[in-house]
């Protein structure tokens, strides 16, 4: 048993395999909050954050847009605007309960037709060779539990010169704000999380998942190795979130 493989979830180690079970237990008690939580957590900002990736995807009209970890839909509304009726956005998410409140949102706000909700799970995605020509996962890649088989895979399905953008949180780039988004993160966040949602557990570990995540330049490098070109990343709110973008060649 010595040779079973572990990863993290938080600053534990569990076995490989019951990692995703974790995750998606998380994610079914946050789901319904979700949004409100997001709203508390960055006092808004996550809309702005959210605003540049769509900015920098270059999506147009009749284009396919795989937006993966899509959870509530804020990207995918976005998206659903610009390709139009001549194209299509597939809301991706493994979670269920994110799904489900992702299209019921998407609907109330009359976004149907070019939208397909698909439950997939980023790592073996369920689409062939060669078909979207942007993939967006946000606050996404750190839940996956083989990153690199993740990159891989979203790099197949794109077409060539489609690109892949992820935003995420990141590396603060001073030690001052550091040490204010660590104070935030482990003490206010599960505190929130208890009063908001009834769910401090899930919180600190959204917290404690950030801290595992690559930092800007572990995850440029493994979007290279991936077999991305061009590779690049952009410092928001003074790293504490970084949006990578990667070109399929």
């Amino acid at each position: 048993m010595k040779d079973r493989k572990t990863t993290h979830f938080g600053y534990q180690e569990v076995p490989v395999e019951e990692k995703a079970g974790r995750v998606a237990e998380v994610f079914h008690s946050v789901a319904s909050r979700y949004d409100v939580m997001n709203d508390l957590m960055s006092g808004g900002i996550h809309r702005l954050w959210k605003r540049f990736t769509i900015e920098l995807s270059g999506a147009r009209p009749g284009q396919q847009i795989l937006d993966i970890a899509g959870g509530t839909g804020d990207l995918t509304a976005r998206f659903s605007r610009i390709v139009g009726a001549s194209g299509q956005v597939v809301l991706a998410d493994i979670n269920a309960s994110m799904l489900e409140v992702g299209r019921d949102r998407l609907i109330d706000r009359g976004i149907a037709g070019n939208v397909v909700p698909v439950q997939a799970d980023a790592q073996h995605l369920p689409f062939p060779d060669n078909t979207f020509d942007c993939i967006t996962i946000a606050f996404g890649l750190r839940n996956v539990t083989d990153k690199d088989l993740a990159l891989r895979d979203m790099l197949r399905v794109l077409k060539a010169g489609g690109r892949l953008l992820v935003l995420e949180f990141s590396k603060p780039q001073s030690r001052l704000l550091e040490k204010i988004y660590d104070q935030y993160s482990f003490r206010l966040l599960p505190l929130m999380g208890k009063l908001v949602a009834n769910d401090a557990d899930s919180y600190r570990y959204l917290a404690e998942s950030i801290r595992r995540h690559p930092n800007q330049e572990t995850l440029k490098q493994m979007m290279v190795e991936a077999g991305f070109v061009e590779c690049e990343f952009h410092n928001m709110t003074g790293g504490i979130v970084a949006l990578h973008r990667g070109i399929k060649p």
